[in-house]
């Protein structure tokens, strides 16, 4: 059967020698896009990322103890990645970071990732974790919020930097060794397949080593639910996210590992979720798509190393 991409459940076995889950984290931090007032991205909620979670009332040690046993028991899993999902976990002072990072780095943690946003990307907090690294032979990923490689979208979605802050921090990542991965939203209103064929390129060039894939979701109460509401904004068919999906994996470097390529969403709280189907059932279409077109992660992948002299090698 052919190998439609490359699975980040899979990459982990391989990586650390057995199955290995995320445990998130939440931590009672904001955004610097929601400051004096600001809601800060028209899609985003009260929770952030972050609607799975133990209380940020409990400390790191508690969350990842009681994720661990619950999770633990129920996959009989032996090593864990501590997540820190929620909001943006660099926005806080520096020695509050330092203290976090270094009480997840408990037994059977093999990794910490750190979701953040590229405007919050600082060489004292990588310094931070270059010594958790080095001190307990603990893994680093950061991931960053992207969203589109469409500059103008960003603005659109008020998201507070543009495709220069994201090339940045990216670059700073990779400087310090650390893995990379990007998050994006494939059916922003503002955005076609040439959207999604660039930001499989940039991605790809930025050599983010796992990508994670969301279809927009309107959460009640945000900027983007009135837009919504008000018919201001539309968005595209399962059918149209599905081959954007497939347009994107073909485009994709094959090195990268693709973490999602759907999200869940909180139902309850939202106007508009997966066109009211469940995550599984779309993804499942997306590769019986891929698997009958002959369709793979990297198909369209030959736009790097100086395609236009080629010829003469």
């Amino acid at each position: 059967m052919l190998d439609l991409y490359n699975r980040y459940a899979r990459h982990l076995q391989v990586r650390y020698g057995q199955r290995v889950y995320k445990l998130p984290v939440h931590l009672p931090v904001s955004c610097p896009n929601r400051r004096e007032g600001a809601f800060g991205c028209t899609y985003c909620g009260a929770n952030g990322a972050g609607f799975e979670h133990e209380s940020g009332t409990f400390s790191v040690a508690q969350q990842l103890e009681s994720n661990k046993n619950r999770i633990g028991k129920r996959y009989k899993a032996k090593k864990f990645i501590a997540y820190f999902q929620s909001f943006t976990n660099t926005f806080m002072p520096l020695e509050e970071f330092r203290s976090v990072m270094y009480e997840a780095a408990l037994e059977d943690i093999v990794e910490i990732a750190v979701s953040t946003r590229p405007d919050c990307i600082r060489i004292e907090y990588l310094d931070i974790l270059q010594e958790i690294k080095a001190e307990k032979g603990i893994e680093i990923t950061i991931e960053l919020g992207l969203q589109t490689a469409n500059y103008h979208s960003l603005i659109h979605v008020n998201r507070g930097h543009t495709l220069a802050e994201y090339i940045e921090a990216a670059m700073l990542v990779k400087q310090y060794g650390f893995q990379l991965c990007t998050h994006l939203i494939l059916n922003l209103p503002w955005d076609d397949e040439l959207d999604v064929i660039e930001s499989a390129k940039l991605v790809s060039v930025m050599k983010s080593d796992y990508v994670k894939l969301h279809a927009l979701y309107i959460e009640k109460g945000t900027e983007l639910a009135r837009q919504y509401q008000e018919g201001s904004i539309s968005l595209c068919t399962v059918e149209e996210y599905q081959e954007r999906v497939i347009l994107f994996l073909e485009y994709l470097s094959p090195d990268i590992a693709i973490q999602r390529i759907l999200g869940r969403a909180p139902e309850e709280n939202t106007l508009f979720a997966n066109w009211g189907q469940s995550w599984w059932k779309i993804r499942d279409e997306i590769e019986a798509k891929m698997q009958e077109r002959g369709s793979y992660q990297g198909k369209q992948f030959h736009y790097l190393g100086g395609k236009g002299v080629r010829e003469f090698f």
